[in-house]
């Protein structure tokens, strides 16, 4: 189990997990090892809204780096900065990278292309 808060609960590989949200405490484990890059992350603060989604392309980006932001058909949502970004751990090839978005398109952006402006 890599949720070690037992905020996970599935009982076959293919079921669709369930989120206890009262026993998670947002470490992000689980996005870095999710085999089908499902899980991501949502937050809000002061108006801006932050997506943090894996990643497995290289080079991976630094915090800083402009971006395009895509919802999950490929359409184009807004230009991004990467507010954060987590290396990939040695037993995990994911990184997780943490996009500022308006919060229009908080509950929409679920890809991201950087480098491009």
């Amino acid at each position: 189990m890599v949720c070690r808060m037992g905020a996970i609960q599935m009982e076959k590989v293919t079921d669709v997990p369930t989120v206890d949200f009262d026993k998670c405490t947002g470490c992000m484990a689980c996005a870095m090892v999710c085999p089908g890059l499902a899980v991501f992350l949502l937050r809000t603060e002061n108006g801006v809204g932050y997506v943090t989604l894996p990643y497995e392309v290289l080079p991976v980006p630094k915090a800083g780096d402009l971006a395009r932001v895509f919802d999950r058909e490929g359409r184009f949502l807004c230009k991004s900065k990467v507010a954060r970004v987590l290396p990939p751990e040695r037993n995990s090839g994911t990184a997780l990278v943490t996009i500022e978005v308006p919060d229009k398109w908080l509950l929409e952006a679920r890809n991201v292309r950087v480098g491009e402006e």
